[in-house]
């Protein structure tokens, strides 16, 4: 599956989670909820995705970790604020450069209408 089928797939998701929840609850949630509709849809993944980094050459284990890893491909993160922030954009494009991937999807499921609140974020590579 390449990336733009898979953040089809993963958007889908993202609608119907916040169909069934709302907006209001914490971002554990829905993270626990999109598990479930991955499942249930046949999307690989993995949970709290540990993103090491290098620095001097050495690997730092004390990395950061992404909510989301879909099909080895897409990083998913969600957040449940006000609104986003550049920090949030850029935090996903860090998590994208450093795990070299091409694509990342953030997402805020505080809102009325979460498919104003998911933001598509490349990496030229």
């Amino acid at each position: 599956m390449t990336e733009n089928e898979i953040s089809f797939k993963v958007i889908g998701a993202l609608i119907e989670v916040h169909r069934e929840l709302g907006p209001g609850l914490l971002e554990s949630c829905y993270e626990v909820a999109l598990k479930h509709e991955f499942d249930s849809i046949g999307l690989q993944y993995q949970r709290q995705f540990p993103i090491p980094f290098y620095y001097k050459g050495s690997k730092m284990e004390a990395g950061f970790r992404a909510d989301f890893l879909v099909e080895e491909k897409v990083i998913l993160e969600l957040k449940c604020v006000e609104m986003l922030s550049p920090v949030h954009f850029s935090q996903v494009l860090t998590y994208l450069r450093i795990s070299n991937k091409r694509l990342g999807l953030l997402v805020n499921f505080n809102c009325k209408i979460v498919k104003n609140q998911i933001r598509r974020i490349a990496n030229g590579l």
